[in-house]
Parts: structure tokens; sequence; C-alpha cells
């Protein structure tokens, strides 16, 4: 069986997918729910997550970016199994120490792909893309685990970065 076909099968039969009125973190309602820390706290999911992005960067020599606090599991994953270094940016500067919002070493010039859970209109994503960006870093590609497939892929497009989503939510309903 094929990885992905895995990966659906397994998001699946953990029930990721929540069916009625939800209200989105975007504040847009929507008649389903894709619950992806079902997936993401488990660890057979975790690591197929972590394989097939890690077999995609595996040749490049690129950085793996998290964003507090749905992707740095994903994110960590895939440092590990790639051996590639972790970033993770934060939603919010820290109040204390270093006042920081990017955690690891990210440097003007370094290349890194940045890892998602879910993505609706991929605003959260461009955030953090911004945060990257204002260090001098470049994104390469954005991965992300379910695309909701209403609007992340154009939007990323518009600023020149590729949306790599390993699942669509078209293919678990």
């Amino acid at each position: 069986m094929e990885k992905k076909d895995k990966l659906i099968e397994l998001l699946k039969k953990v029930e990721c997918i929540k069916f009625g009125e939800f209200i989105l973190s975007s504040g847009k309602k929507s008649s389903y729910y894709v619950d992806i820390k079902k997936a993401t706290t488990n660890p057979e999911i975790l690591k197929l997550i972590g394989e097939i992005i890690s077999e995609d960067i595996k040749d490049k020599d690129v950085k793996v970016v998290g964003i507090e606090l749905g992707s740095v599991p994903i994110a960590t994953a895939v440092s590990i199994l790639s051996q590639k270094p972790l970033i993770i940016v934060r939603k919010k500067a820290k109040d204390y120490g270093t006042k920081s919002k990017i955690e690891g070493e990210l440097n003007e010039g370094d290349k890194v792909i940045v890892v998602e859970d879910v993505t609706t209109t991929g605003n959260s994503v461009i955030k953090a893309i911004n945060e990257i960006k204002a260090v001098g870093a470049n994104v390469e590609k954005v991965y992300v685990v379910v695309d909701r497939e209403e609007g992340a892929y154009e939007n990323l497009k518009n600023l020149g970065i590729e949306l790599v989503p390993l699942v669509k939510v078209s293919e678990l309903k």
C-alpha cells in the first residue's frame, strides 16, 4: 500500500473528520472539522507523516519549521527522521528571556520548509512565513497534512510558495 493511501486510511480510522456545526479559527462556520490532533498525537500516524515529508526533503539543504502548537510534533518527527535542524515559530513573542518568536537557529539565507497540520485559507502559515522572511530566510515549500481546499493553495501560490498537501479534505470525505 502506498504511504498516502495508508495515511488516508489511518486518518479515517482515528476519525479525524467530524461532521456537524463548527466555528473555525478564521471565525468561519463549517459543516465539518478536521480534528488533526487525533492524528498528530498518534505515534503510528505521526511517524508516517514524518516519513512522507522526510523522503521528499532528504536531498535538500533545508531546516524544518513548525508553527506553535499544532505543527510542532510534525516538524519534530520530520526533523528527527530527516536529520534536519528544527525551528519553531511562536504565534506571539514570549515576554521573558530573549522575547523571540523564533526558536532554534534561523539565519539570513537559510532555506526552510514549513510544516502545518491543517490549512484553510493559509493565514496562520502566512504569518509564520512573514516571521521567517523577516530574518532573511527563504521558504522553499509548505507541507500540510490536510488541506481543507479553501484558498490556502492559491494564497501561498500568490506569494510564490508551493503548498504540498499530504491529503486533501476531499480525499477524506
